[in-house]
């Protein structure tokens, strides 16, 4: 997210320089004026996309406790399509304006290391996956990516948003939340749902994965038959206790 938080800043809002500080501070005491913060009160589809969020965060902190392991890929699945609700919204709304020219300090940013760690934990081995960033790109090379690491990093997004919606400045996080969907958040949730589906698919459909062909970002490629066979392991383990039928032949 960090990336994201520096084009924002340099880029559609800017970061307030010396100068520029020194000339509202002096505007301001010309004019005789004083800055205060009044929160704002949300309306209700402020309301309505804060609790999708919020409820985002806190059910995949509790799927990444590892309590329940055998729940873990369908929470996911259907936690990141309840999220991406939100963010369709969003898309589809005109854009936001904030208040303010430039974005208020909300503190230090988030750090989902621990988040990443639980969930890399948990979906060993079936946390590779193999993702084309934008297919509008000609002949665009798959990359293997984590469910882990998309996770953790939409997380981060998020909760700096959730950050300015707690303090009233709502306007500041629906303009977050509207710029870190379609930068960052929104594609790296999409990659994610379309893994897991993929992961549910292939379990409910009895067709268990052939081959991880090496996706794992940290391997040289020697391990894929072992990885392989512990995915379609790990698979049927996290899956079967869906209580699902089978669909007919």
């Amino acid at each position: 997210m960090s990336e994201t938080v520096v084009n924002r800043k340099q880029g559609a809002r800017g970061s307030q320089g010396a100068s520029g500080a020194a000339g509202a501070d002096q505007a301001a005491a010309q004019a005789g004026a004083v800055s205060v913060d009044v929160p704002q009160e949300p309306d209700e589809f402020a309301v309505q996309i804060g609790d999708q969020i919020e409820s985002f965060i806190l059910s995949v902190r509790e799927v990444a406790k590892g309590d329940d392991p055998d729940s873990a890929v369908p929470y996911l699945l259907l936690e990141v399509s309840q999220l991406l609700l939100a963010g369709g919204r969003l898309g589809a709304h005109e854009d936001f304006v904030p208040d303010e020219r430039y974005e208020p300090d909300v503190g230090p940013e988030p750090d989902e290391d621990n988040l990443r760690q639980q969930l890399a934990s948990l979906l060993e081995p079936i946390d590779v996956y193999s993702e084309v960033f934008d297919p509008y790109v000609p002949r665009s090379t798959p990359v293997a990516c984590r469910i882990s690491d998309d996770m953790a990093d939409v997380v981060a997004d998020l909760t700096h948003g959730l950050a300015h919606f707690r303090a009233g400045r709502v306007s500041e996080a629906l303009w977050w939340w509207q710029f870190s969907y379609l930068s960052n958040w929104g594609p790296t949730a999409s990659a994610s749902l379309r893994a897991l589906q993929s992961l549910v698919a292939h379990v409910r459909l009895d067709s268990p994965l052939d081959e991880l062909d090496g996706l794992d970002t940290g391997s040289d490629g020697d391990d894929e038959e072992q990885l392989a066979k512990e995915a379609g392991r790990v698979m049927e383990a996290e899956l079967g206790t869906m209580g699902l039928r089978r669909g007919r032949r």
